[in-house]
């Protein structure tokens, strides 16, 4: 849903970060009181998997996490969108991003390409309000408030977040995403938080945020320090993670979504379930990356649609 007041995409408070979100886990996070679903993991352009979960939920919104420009063709991630919001008016939101150099052999001047990548939907009707760029620097930051409702930060901080809310102003939405371990033991709390981060420290995209919000060499190389982990993973009572995703909101965050990490297999339900305190979904969030941050998997699930009948494919123009 769209804040017709703000022009800014209407979210509710917290969403629930996963990979490989299931339409039954997704009704289970709507009646948990979370007003999104983040799906992560470089989805295909097709977006084939996000009608079902909409299907099966009333007023839950689904968001990407980020569809990579590299990957998926702005043509085909333009007709996904059409299809799904002709169906479900107001219920998608549209993340793009430009990943890694690490992980991409095409990775060149990646400003330019993401501008080009956003010309396009432009061309195909794709409105700027429906879609945000993941967004850490400040060009980029920047770049996401003046070519759509704003960014979605990830591996962040709510120190970030006052910098990025400061930096595109009040009317962007702002929707960082930070890991949360449901645990009051301190030692395996940043055994999980590790495991999580492991894949990142090879990353510079993060390295330099990181360097950028005043952490050390040391702090970020692996396995990375306690001040490093304890910083981007929220761990402890229920009130003082909630204290600490709060801080985003605090900070200018319109939204916060949130990836709760298990370091198991099965399903936790050992929280309150309370959406006026904070509603937990601890799915499980194993990476699907090998070291150097290649997809190792498809973990999202996949079901053919029909093409809608009203959309036509545009002819494809030179950039």
């Amino acid at each position: 849903m769209t804040n017709s007041a703000a022009g800014k995409p209407n979210l509710g408070r917290f969403g629930s970060f996963g990979r490989g979100v299931t339409p039954e886990q997704a009704k289970e996070i709507e009646a948990l009181g979370y007003g999104a679903v983040w799906v992560g993991g470089s989805p295909p352009a097709e977006l084939e998997w996000v009608e079902p979960i909409l299907e099966q939920t009333t007023t839950l919104q689904v968001a990407t996490g980020i569809v990579n420009i590299w990957t998926a063709s702005a043509d085909a991630v333009a007709e996904s969108f059409h299809r799904i919001d002709s169906a479900y008016p107001g219920r998608f939101l549209l993340g793009i991003g430009v990943g890694h150099r690490e992980a991409h052999a095409e990775y060149r001047r990646p400003y330019e390409a993401l501008t080009r990548y956003l010309d396009r939907l432009d061309r195909h009707g794709v409105p700027a309000n429906r879609r945000v760029v993941a967004a850490l620097g400040p060009r980029v930051l920047t770049l996401s408030a003046q070519r759509g409702a704003g960014a979605h930060p990830y591996l962040t901080t709510p120190e970030h977040t006052a910098q990025a809310r400061q930096l595109i102003g009040p009317a962007a939405f702002l929707a960082p995403e930070h890991k949360v371990v449901l645990t009051t033991d301190t030692d395996r709390a940043r055994q999980v938080g590790r495991k999580a981060l492991d894949i990142y420290f090879n990353l510079a995209n993060y390295r330099n945020n990181w360097k950028r919000l005043g952490f050390s060499d040391d702090d970020i190389t692996r396995p990375g320090s306690d001040r490093l982990v304890d910083a981007l993973v929220a761990y402890g009572t229920p009130d003082a993670v909630a204290a600490r995703l709060r801080q985003h909101l605090d900070a200018g965050a319109d939204h916060v979504a949130v990836q709760v990490l298990t370091g198991v297999t099965s399903w936790s339900r050992r929280w309150p379930h309370s959406p006026g305190r904070l509603a937990w979904h601890p799915t499980l969030n194993e990476e699907p990356y090998d070291r150097r941050g290649f997809p190792q998997t498809r973990p999202w699930p996949v079901r053919r649609v029909a093409r809608h009948p009203l959309h036509r494919r545009r002819p494809r123009r030179a950039d």
